[in-house]
């Protein structure tokens, strides 16, 4: 159920493509909003409140941040070394699926892990993956699609970087506690990335845009994407 929301970006199908490009920035806003409220309100206070060694978190976040900007630099040297056609796709793209996968992997082992406590558990759980999903999901799909990719193509690889959600809960159910170790590392280092796309790919991308209307709109949508993270704290 995790990875089918991946489709949820479905819905903006049924818009005309000048369309939706022309109105791309308010979900890249979104989605700056939902991945920096994410990694802060989310990802590092769960790893913090987790954590034997906050400066190891923290380290660890310094880490995620490092690493994708070492990963988007690879990407940039692959993408000039390709034909025509893949050039017309920007690294971000591939940074997005690449951290969404290992945030979907942790959100299977949280669940897998809630699940073992209890039923109950599990399925509030579950649910409040759901909607911490959506918002996020949404940008994905904008980012992709920004990124160059078609909208067949942008579904079709967010379903797969969301089904590494089913790995998660599978390594959790085959080492178990074992499990809970990684994911201190794993989590800092998922929201470093996420920072690392929304301060360095995305806001610069944002900037771009210079009348002051579209730039009100980004705004209230970046709030939009914060307060929707806000909200699921409630859930929690």
């Amino acid at each position: 159920m995790v990875s089918l929301i991946s489709f949820v970006g479905i819905f903006t199908l049924s818009l005309r493509e000048e369309l939706l490009r022309k109105y791309i920035y308010i979900f890249i806003s979104v989605a700056v909003g939902a991945l920096l409220g994410d990694a802060l309100i989310h990802l590092i206070p769960e790893a913090l409140e987790d954590s034997a060694n906050t400066t190891l978190t923290s380290v660890l976040v310094i880490a995620g941040i490092f690493l994708f900007f070492a990963l988007e630099k690879l990407l940039h040297w692959h993408h000039h070394g390709e034909d025509k056609e893949d050039n017309q796709i920007h690294p971000v793209g591939k940074l997005v699926l690449f951290s969404d996968g290992i945030h979907n992997f942790m959100d299977g082992i949280i669940i897998g892990a809630s699940f073992l406590v209890s039923v109950p558990i599990g399925l509030a759980t579950t649910l409040a993956v759901i909607l911490h999903e959506i918002p996020q999901e949404i940008g994905d799909f904008a980012v992709l699609l920004h990124a160059g990719y078609t909208k067949a193509r942008a579904l079709w690889l967010n379903f797969l970087s969301a089904l590494t959600a089913i790995l998660g809960a599978v390594v959790l159910f085959a080492i178990g506690n074992v499990s809970e170790p990684a994911s201190s590392w794993f989590l800092p280092m998922a929201a470093g990335g996420f920072i690392y796309i929304a301060v360095a790919d995305l806001i610069p991308e944002l900037h771009k845009t210079k009348e002051v209307k579209y730039s009100v709109l980004q705004m209230v949508a970046v709030i939009a994407g914060v307060l929707a993270m806000v909200g699921l704290t409630l859930l929690e």
